[in-house]
């Protein structure tokens, strides 16, 4: 492991899936307890789009490029990241996305604090319901229902929180509340 460096791109197949994450029989991996020459990707690192299940992402005996990310020295584990390979949708959503865009997305979830929208791409927003300037930001939570589409604007892409705040159209500001 110590001629690993961040960065490096290592290829294997698949050895076992677990819900906390995926073990990759490396080509040329080090030494580990139990699997020989064994990477593993934890669950966040294994894609930028949701999932349920580790397997919606990758199967036991595929073959897959990682980048190596860091060792587990307790474990002898090369620490990979199969995602780091891909390009990131919150990124580009943001390089292409300016505030005032108007979108049509679909209602993901009703929460106390606002709607989550789905703008598709993996990308989903929050419209507020709390107060911005004395005025609601959206409606009160029973004029929305999971499933349906809505337009909505956007008020503010937050790229290190990787955040999306929304507000209906004909809003008067385009701004996202602050918690003191």
């Amino acid at each position: 492991m110590e001629s690993l460096h961040c960065g490096d791109i290592l290829s294997g197949t698949v050895a076992a899936i677990e819900r906390f994450g995926v073990f990759v029989a490396l080509d040329d991996g080090p030494a580990h307890p139990l699997f020989p020459g064994v990477g593993f990707i934890a669950i966040p690192e294994l894609s930028w789009r949701r999932f349920d299940d580790p397997t919606d992402v990758v199967q036991v005996g595929q073959r897959v490029s990682c980048e190596f990310i860091g060792a587990d020295t307790r474990n002898a584990e090369a620490r990979l990241s199969l995602k780091a390979l891909e390009p990131d949708p919150f990124q580009a959503f943001a390089d292409r996305t300016v505030v005032g865009q108007e979108f049509r997305g679909t209602v993901e979830k009703v929460v106390p604090i606002g709607v989550f929208v789905d703008l598709g791409g993996g990308i989903v927003g929050l419209v507020p319901f709390r107060e911005i300037d004395g005025r609601p930001a959206a409606s009160p939570a029973e004029d929305f229902e999971v499933g349906e589409q809505i337009a909505v604007v956007v008020a503010e892409v937050e790229l290190p929180t990787r955040r999306v705040c929304l507000a209906r159209p004909g809003s008067s500001q385009y701004a996202c509340d602050r918690d003191p």
